[in-house]
């Protein structure tokens, strides 16, 4: 059986332009069952909450095959694309 969920982690992958919050390559944003630790745009965080509670309780996606804790989530901001990869922390 799996490991127990302890926390999502959003990790920025890539950006092309310039986000307006200031997110860069390698900024991290960790969810638990307790809040949000680390700087979001809300944008973002509006568009991926369904996505990071999904992770949190175990939800499986069909289409990640190759590793079920880890999917990515484009931000909406379609003039600055930005992806962040959200990846399920386990005990």
């Amino acid at each position: 059986m799996a490991k127990k969920v302890t926390a999502v982690i959003a990790r920025v992958k890539s950006l092309k332009g310039t986000c307006s919050l200031g997110h860069k390559v390698g900024d991290e944003v960790k969810f638990t069952e307790s809040g949000v630790e680390g700087k979001i745009c809300i944008h973002a965080l509006y568009s991926m909450l369904p996505a990071v509670f999904a992770m949190m309780y175990e939800a499986q996606f069909p289409w990640l095959k190759e590793n079920p804790d880890k999917k990515t989530h484009a931000c909406p901001d379609a003039y600055n694309p930005l992806i962040f990869e959200i990846e399920r922390i386990r005990e």
